[in-house]
């Protein structure tokens, strides 16, 4: 079977609307959670180096500011302000900001699944573009919601994957030095994996100091 591998030379990350004002709305995963996702995925496009669409509501958006977590990882980086529709790609600038990362698969995430990311995502695929939607990083009002936002997209090809499975992908290897400072960094975001790497870190001292 042809499976393309996901590279940051085909692929770029498009994260919604992760907006404070519409963390308390999510039940589908808790709000730590929900924060960790995003703040990995952000993590993962400057780690790798894969194109990133940052992208939320109209500028001075009553309903909040993104998430202090994800800010402090992408900085300065452009945000993508919209108008009031459910479906991205009716604001003339976002499509532009996702033409111009040149890559054809998009890698989505945010808030909420139910609203902007399954409207966002059937225009993408109406462009012709292949999409992975990161179900640990997106968030819906009810379980319920999640499930049935999941099925709807899933029978339309989208690739389902997780914050960490996505990171892997890229990563491919632990023997990759050039990178791998940055993915346990990623790794970190799940308290048992942060834990582990801090215990690997101790030995890897210990040995050294011998």
């Amino acid at each position: 079977m042809d499976i393309e591998r996901r590279t940051p030379e085909n692929t770029a990350i498009v994260m919604i609307d992760y907006v404070t004002g519409f963390a308390n709305v999510i039940s589908s995963q808790t709000i730590p959670e929900n924060v960790a996702g995003g703040r990995a995925l952000a993590q993962t496009a400057l780690t790798f180096g894969v194109p990133l669409v940052l992208t939320m509501g109209p500028k001075d958006d009553p309903r909040g500011v993104l998430y202090s977590e994800i800010a402090a990882v992408v900085g300065d980086h452009p945000i993508v302000n919209r108008g009031l529709s459910f479906d991205c790609f009716d604001d003339e600038g976002f499509e532009a900001a996702v033409e111009e990362t040149g890559r054809n698969h998009l890698v989505f995430a945010g808030l909420t699944t139910e609203g902007c990311i399954t409207h966002t995502i059937l225009s993408a695929l109406r462009r012709d573009y292949e999409v992975s939607l990161v179900v640990d990083a997106t968030a819906s009002a009810s379980p319920a919601a999640q499930a049935a936002s999941l099925a709807r997209l899933g029978s339309y090809g989208v690739t389902m994957t997780t914050w960490l499975g996505f990171a892997s992908e890229l990563q491919r290897t632990y023997a990759n030095e050039a990178t791998i400072a940055g993915f346990r960094e990623i790794q970190a975001n799940l308290p048992a994996y942060g834990m582990m790497n801090e215990s690997l870190a101790n030995v890897r001292e210990i040995l050294g100091s011998r």
